[in-house]
């Protein structure tokens, strides 16, 4: 799995981070979204999933493979 993220889409709600906060995080000055794992381990996919379904922005992209 390789996570890409479009901070110009991100609207800062937050959600990745509640979902998946040891592969995202926000900027502090403006909530932007922070990729903290752009290849993160198998353990962790299931939950950068659902960040991804519930990005209000639809901000991130996953590349399974």
């Amino acid at each position: 799995m390789k996570i890409t993220v479009d901070e110009p889409k991100c609207c800062g709600a937050g959600q990745c981070v509640l979902v998946a906060p040891d592969v995202f995080d926000q900027r502090d000055e403006d909530g932007i979204v922070v990729l903290l794992d752009a290849e993160p381990p198998a353990d962790l996919h299931l939950a950068v999933r659902e960040a991804a379904q519930v990005c209000p922005a639809a901000a991130i992209t996953i590349e399974e493979g």
